[in-house]
C-alpha cells in the first residue's frame, strides 16, 4: 500500500487534486479567446475573485518552507523576511487602484504609455521575463522539489557508500558541535570539527538520503510538476487561475495549519514549546545568535521591499483584472491581510521544528524542515492532503507569474516584432509562451540548492525598476533616460558583478581583505562573501576562497569609511539593504535633473488619466476617458501640493482615509497577537 513514504491513499487524494484543477483549465478555456480574456480575464473578476487572486499571488509553499526554515535557523525573528510586508498593507490601499486606473495589459506597457518609448518598455519585459523565470518561477520548483524529496525518504539499507559517509559525517559533525559548547573536545576532536564544517559549508553532509536526490529524480520532479501546472493555465489562462485560487485557497489554510497540532502533541503539547525552545528564539527582534534579524535589518528589508513591490510583473495582471477600482484595493489588501496570518502559522511551525530537531538530530538542510516534519508527523490522507495543499499553494504563484510573464513576451516582445498579428495569434504565442516558460524554469530550479539565498535575491532584482515605477506615479519630471540609467547601473553593481561576475575572478574570491571573516559568539563570520571556505579541505593551513554573493555595497560603505567589519551580521545585512534601496532614487533624482524631460503632453494625458476614475460601465468608462483626453487637467484641484506642482500626490477622500486607518488597525492588531502568542508560547506571559 506504499510507494516510498507515500501511502496510497496519499497519493488518490493528490492525483484527485491534480485532476480538479485540470478540469477548471478545461472549462475555462471558452472565455480566453482574446488578449484581455486571456491575460485579464475580460476585466471582469470582483471582490471575491480578487480576493483569492491575490491570496493565492502572495500565498505560496516558497513563503511558507522558506519561513518555517528561516525560524528553525534564526527563531521568531527569521519571520521578519516575510512578515515585514504586514507594514505594506496600508500602502497597498492606495497602490493597487493606480494599477487599475493606468488601463494597461502589462507593467511594460506603462513605461511606453508614459515616456513614448518602445525600446525602454521591451527592455523591461526582457529583464523581467528572464528575472521572473529563473529567481521566482525556479525558486518555486526548487522549494517543492525539497519538500517532496524531503517526503520520499531512501531506507538506510538502501544507501551508497557515499550516501552513508556523508550522513555519518552529519551525524558526527552535531556531536563534535555538542562536546565544543560543553568544552569536552581534545584537540584531535577540534581539528576533526573543524574539517566537518568545511564539508557542511560545500554541501557534502546530509542527515537524510531522498529517492529524488539523483538527478533522475530530480528532473522527473520538476517535469510532472511543470507538465500539471501548464495544463491548466495553457487552456484557459488568467481566468482559470483565479478559479483555480479559490479552490486551491481552502488548501493552503489546510497546508499552513495541518503540522501545528500534530507537532504540539509530538512535542508533549504547548507547555512543551517553552520547555525545548531556547527563550531567546521567541524573540521578534533579535535573540537568535548571530543569525538573527534585528531592528535595523527589518528596516532595511521593509524599504527595499515597499520600493519593489512597485515593479513586479504581476502588478497589472491582477489589478488589471478587476471589475473596478474597489475590487482592486478590497482584493489586494484582504488576499494579503490571510497571507499575513499564514506566515504567523508557519512560524509557529518553524518554532515546533526547533524542539523537534536539536542538537545531534538537528537537520543538514533547514530547508527541509517542512517535509521532514510532515513524514514523520502526518498518517496516510493527511500526507496526501498536505501534499495537495503544497500543489496547491506553489501552483497557484506559479500560474500567475507565468501568466505576466506571457503577457509580457506576447504584447512587449512578440508584438512589436509582429504589429498586425491578430487576437488569435497572440493567445496561441501566449500559450507556446507558457511552455517555454516553465521549461526554462525547470533549467534554472535544478542550479539551484539556497533557499535564503534566493530570498535575499527576490527582495532586491525587483528594486531598480520598482524605484522607477514609484517615480513613473508620482513625479512628472521624471525621464527614460534616468530610468535607463538607473535600471543599467543598478543591475550590473548589485546582480550581475556580486552575483554572477565576482564570484568567478580568483583575484576577488581569493583577496584577503574580501574572505576576512569575524568572530561573532564564537563562530567565524564572513564580512563581504556569503561564505568563507578552506581552498583545501586536507589542509588547515590552505588560505580562504569566498564563495556565491559578493556584498559589493558591503565594500563600497567600507571604502567610504563605514566600518564594516565591526557591525553584526544583522547590522551588515541592513547597511546593504539599506543602500539597495537608497541608491536606485539617487540615480533617477541626479539622471533626470540634467536630461530632457517627457513631452508635456504625453504627461498631462497620463496623469489625467491616473486621476480618472475608472466607469461603472464601458460608456461611462469611454464617456470619462473622453472628456480627460479633451481636458487633462481637469483634476488638477486634488492635487496635495498645488496644482502648478511637478509633483503628483493627491488629496485623500473618505475611502481612502477609512480605508487607511482600519489596515492600519488590523496591521498592529496582527503584529499583537502575534506578540501575545509567542510571549504564550515561551511561558513569560
Amino acid at each position: 500500500m506504499r510507494l516510498g513514504s507515500l501511502h496510497l491513499v496519499d497519493f488518490l487524494v493528490i492525483l484527485g487534486y491534480l485532476a480538479v484543477v485540470i478540469y477548471i483549465g478545461r472549462r475555462a478555456a471558452a472565455a480566453a479567446k482574446s488578449e484581455e480574456g486571456y491575460f485579464l480575464a475580460g476585466r471582469k473578476l470582483g471582490k471575491l475573485y480578487q480576493f483569492f487572486l491575490n491570496f493565492g499571488n502572495a500565498t505560496d509553499a516558497n513563503g511558507a518552507v522558506s519561513t518555517a526554515s528561516l525560524v528553525y535557523q534564526k527563531g521568531a525573528s527569521g519571520v521578519w523576511l516575510s512578515l515585514q510586508t504586514l507594514f505594506m498593507n496600508p500602502y497597498y490601499w492606495f497602490m493597487n487602484p493606480w494599477f487599475r486606473r493606468v488601463r494597461l495589459v502589462t507593467v511594460a506597457d506603462l513605461f511606453e504609455d508614459r515616456f513614448g518609448t518602445r525600446s525602454l518598455a521591451r527592455f523591461y519585459a526582457v529583464f523581467q521575463i528572464v528575472a521572473t523565470v529563473i529567481v521566482i518561477i525556479g525558486f518555486g520548483n526548487l522549494v517543492g522539489y525539497k519538500v517532496t524529496s524531503s517526503l520520499l525518504v531512501k531506507p538506510e539499507v538502501q544507501w551508497t557508500a557515499d550516501e552513508r559517509a556523508s550522513v555519518e559525517g552529519y551525524r558526527n559533525l552535531r556531536a563534535l558541535e555538542a562536546g565544543a559548547a560543553a568544552g569536552t573536545l581534545s584537540a584531535v576532536e577540534e581539528s576533526r570539527l573543524d574539517t566537518l564544517r568545511e564539508q557542511n559549508k560545500r554541501g557534502e553532509l546530509r542527515s537524510f538520503i531522498s529517492w529524488l536526490d539523483s538527478p533522475t529524480g530530480k528532473w522527473t520532479y520538476y517535469l510532472l510538476y511543470s507538465l500539471v501546472v501548464g495544463a491548466y493555465i495553457v487552456m484557459g489562462g488568467l481566468e482559470a487561475a483565479a478559479i483555480n485560487e479559490a479552490f486551491q485557497g481552502v488548501l493552503i489554510v489546510i497546508f499552513s495549519a495541518i503540522l501545528i497540532p500534530f507537532g504540539l502533541a509530538a512535542i508533549g503539547g504547548w507547555s512543551a514549546l517553552a520547555e525545548r525552545v531556547p527563550p531567546d528564539m521567541f524573540n521578534l527582534l533579535g535573540g537568535g545568535g548571530a543569525s538573527s534579524i534585528g531592528g535595523w535589518e527589518l528596516f532595511g528589508i521593509f524599504l527595499i521591499s515597499i520600493v519593489q513591490i512597485h515593479g513586479i510583473i504581476g502588478n497589472m495582471s491582477v489589478s488589471g483584472s478587476a471589475r473596478n477600482e474597489y475590487a482592486a484595493r478590497f482584493g489586494a489588501v484582504s488576499g494579503t491581510y490571510a497571507k499575513r496570518i499564514m506566515i504567523i502559522l508557519w512560524a509557529f511551525c518553524g518554532l515546533i521544528a526547533i524542539a523537534l530537531y536539536q542538537g545531534a538530530d538537528r537537520l543538514s538542510d533547514p530547508d527541509s524542515a517542512w517535509g521532514t516534519m510532515a513524514l514523520q508527523l502526518l498518517k496516510p490522507g493527511f500526507l496526501g492532503l498536505m501534499m495537495a495543499g503544497l500543489l496547491a499553494a506553489n501552483m497557484s504563484t506559479i500560474a500567475s507569474q507565468t501568466m505576466a510573464v506571457s503577457a509580457l513576451f506576447t504584447r512587449n516582445v512578440y508584438g512589436y516584432l509582429f504589429p498586425h498579428a491578430t487576437p488569435a495569434q497572440m493567445v496561441r504565442t501566449g500559450r507556446w509562451a507558457i511552455v517555454v516558460i516553465l521549461a526554462i524554469g525547470v533549467y534554472a530550479a535544478a542550479n539551484m540548492s539556497d533557499v535564503y539565498a534566493v530570498v535575499q535575491l527576490l527582495l532586491t532584482v525587483n528594486v531598480p525598476f520598482g524605484a522607477a515605477v514609484m517615480l513613473i506615479f508620482f513625479w512628472r519630471k521624471l525621464t527614460a533616460t534616468a530610468v535607463w540609467a538607473t535600471v543599467v547601473i543598478s543591475a550590473l553593481f548589485n546582480i550581475i558583478t556580486p552575483s554572477l561576475i565576482a564570484p568567478n575572478l580568483d583575484a576577488v574570491t581569493r583577496n584577503a581583505v574580501l574572505t576576512q571573516q569575524v568572530d561573532f559568539n564564537g563562530r567565524p563570520v564572513p564580512v563581504f562573501f556569503d561564505t568563507v571556505v578552506r581552498e583545501d579541505l586536507s589542509d588547515p593551513a590552505s588560505p580562504f576562497v569566498g564563495q556565491k554573493r559578493l556584498h559589493l555595497e558591503l565594500v563600497v560603505l567600507d571604502k567610504l569609511g563605514l566600518d564594516v567589519a565591526a557591525l553584526s551580521p544583522s547590522g551588515r545585512n541592513a547597511a546593504r539593504f539599506i543602500y539597495d534601496g537608497l541608491f536606485p532614487f539617487i540615480v533617477l533624482f541626479a539622471v533626470s535633473l540634467f536630461t530632457r524631460v517627457p513631452d508635456r503632453r504625453r504627461t498631462d494625458l497620463f496623469f489625467g488619466k491616473m486621476k480618472t476614475p475608472v466607469g461603472a460601465t464601458p460608456e461611462l468608462e469611454e464617456a470619462a476617458m473622453a472628456e480627460t483626453a479633451r481636458t487633462p487637467h481637469r483634476f488638477d484641484e486634488t492635487k496635495l501640493l498645488g496644482a502648478g506642482s511637478n509633483w503628483e500626490f493627491t488629496k485623500w477622500n473618505k475611502v481612502d482615509a477609512i480605508g487607511f486607518i482600519a489596515c492600519l488597525g488590523v496591521s498592529f492588531a496582527i503584529l499583537a497577537a502575534f506578540w501575545l502568542l509567542l510571549r504564550a508560547a515561551s511561558g513569560t506571559l
